[in-house]
């Protein structure tokens, strides 16, 4: 596979999983009636960027996470105070639909004042003083406000998140985990479709990957060959009579029939001797015969697939914590490095490789880890059991200590793998 196909993928890979994630928190907030400033996959600066209904779709440049950024989540960036000078553009219905900031002098059909008053979350009103005449002016609930180039629809406090129950929040947060593993599913499913599953009782040794520069290549063998006979003895299914054969032929010519398709192909291999291993080698590896899956054989292979990489991950989790170590914590660098490694060796193990990425981003969202989905589940769970919110600066600060700690390990162990990359 060429470099800039691998690369496709690997990025292609990345791109899918976060925006499964960050789509199942924008679909549950939207439901829930939440405005969803940013739809966002990356951080740092911005790629690309475009605007649909209320919400700011960005592509930015560090592909190692995304977001969904709701209205009430962080403070709102600009306000109104008393005694500032605005401008208000109203609609035919005489309400406010857009309210200017700066540069008063270049709008134009606008109404400029000085503000006495701007409620723009439960009353949804703004008192202005034009050259001594007082008057209350409506916002539209969709109104926009805007400074220099920057432009900012106004959040009531109904569309805020903080507005919605415990079990609207907790959907809109848990969503992005449940897609996760939702998609880590479907890929499973699809990876059995296309690698099959093995046949019963097999009745031939399929040969699987072939070496190369091993005899088995010089040969010509090839990938999906069925090894009939070796000097004359008839394999059939028993690949451990292949390797015995094999190994004891060391510096030995050997005369192997071989079936591809309708044709039979007869070929002499001298096996080799390879360092650290006994006996002789020709560069092959036996490979179960499969068949097409049934749909039932698909759902039951992607649940078990499900349940036994759970396990894993969960083992690597404990494993991690009783011995820890930052070599055996791979970063974006060494996800990246092994996704193209593994993309190389075809769509089929790629889509495997992501199922199981998709399960594991799932799994580790959902830890109580601060600035993660869990913790905050945590937050809404003490919540419901108090009868009232925990204090909001409290919890900001908890995600911001977590954040803030979470990207230091990244950049920790970003530049060990870089360090490995170097030494080789």
């Amino acid at each position: 596979m060429e470099m800039v196909q691998v690369v496709f993928l690997t990025v292609l890979m990345f791109f899918v999983l976060v925006t499964v994630h960050e789509w199942g928190h924008y679909y549950f907030a939207k439901r829930a009636g939440i405005l969803v400033r940013e739809f966002a996959i990356g951080f740092g600066p911005k790629l690309f960027s475009y605007k649909r209904n209320e919400t700011q779709f960005t592509l930015r440049l560090l592909p190692f996470g995304g977001y969904a950024r709701m209205a009430g989540e962080d403070p709102e960036v600009i306000e109104i105070t008393p005694g500032q000078t605005i401008a208000v553009r109203l609609g035919e219905d005489n309400v406010i639909r857009t309210v200017y900031l700066d540069q008063l002098d270049t709008r134009r059909n606008v109404i400029r004042g000085e503000a006495q008053y701007a409620d723009l979350e439960r009353e949804l009103s703004i008192r202005l003083d034009v050259d001594g005449e007082v008057t209350t002016y409506s916002l539209h609930p969709k109104a926009m406000l805007v400074r220099g180039s920057q432009q900012i629809q106004i959040a009531p406090k109904d569309r805020q998140f903080g507005s919605k129950t415990v079990g609207q929040r907790a959907l809109a947060i848990v969503a992005g985990p449940v897609m996760n593993f939702l998609l880590a599913f479907i890929l499973f499913g699809v990876y059995i479709q296309m690698a099959g599953v093995a046949v019963e009782n097999p009745t031939y040794v399929l040969i699987g990957d072939v070496s190369e520069g091993m005899p088995a290549q010089e040969a010509g063998l090839q990938k999906g060959d069925i090894v009939y006979s070796i000097n004359g003895e008839t394999i059939g299914a028993d690949y451990k009579k292949m390797i015995s054969l094999t190994s004891a032929s060391e510096g030995k010519p050997m005369n192997w029939t071989i079936k591809r398709g309708d044709q039979t192909i007869n070929v002499t291999m001298t096996p080799r001797s390879m360092e650290g291993q006994e006996g002789g080698k020709v560069g092959i590896s036996p490979e179960l015969p499969t068949r097409n899956a049934t749909i039932g054989e698909t759902f039951s292979g992607a649940s078990h697939a499900m349940v036994d990489t759970t396990q894993a991950i969960f083992l690597g989790f404990k494993q991690l914590i009783n011995q820890f170590n930052m070599d055996d914590i791979g970063g974006p660098v060494r996800t990246f490095e092994l996704t193209g490694q593994i993309a190389q060796q075809g769509i089929v193990y790629l889509t495997h490789w992501t199922a199981i990425l998709s399960l594991y981003l799932g799994i580790f969202n959902l830890l109580p880890i601060p600035a993660l989905d869990g913790s905050r589940l945590v937050f809404l769970g003490v919540e419901a059991l108090r009868g009232k919110p925990v204090d909001p600066s409290r919890e900001g600060m908890v995600h911001f200590v977590g954040f803030a700690m979470l990207f230091l390990l990244m950049i920790a162990v970003t530049y060990n793998d870089i360090l490995r990359l170097i030494s080789g």
